[in-house]
């Protein structure tokens, strides 16, 4: 839910493809804990607005009531772990 609030923030779309490329944990891990989130309405799962193959996740507003609970905190933590995620990738193709 942190990785789609964030990009939420930052005006972003996410896709389910997108949440699975960031490896935060296995992807059968990832669907069920979306399900569940979907199932509460906490998150909403949307065709892509071009691509109909594709699914774009979004925050409800019962989940953005839920974050909103964290303040920035949300935010700054994010920042950190796609700054961490980014160097490692730029560590990995020099």
């Amino acid at each position: 839910m942190i990785e789609i609030g964030y990009h939420e923030e930052q005006e972003q779309a996410l896709t389910l493809k997108q949440l699975f490329l960031l490896n935060l944990t296995s992807r059968t891990t990832v669907r069920r804990k979306l399900a569940r989130l979907i199932e509460q309405g906490i998150v909403i799962r949307l065709k892509h607005a071009h691509d109909h193959r594709a699914s774009v996740l979004s925050i409800s507003s019962a989940g953005i009531k839920l974050l909103g609970n964290y303040g920035g905190t949300l935010t700054a933590v994010s920042a950190l772990h796609f700054t961490q995620a980014a160097e490692s990738l730029s560590a990995v193709a020099a």
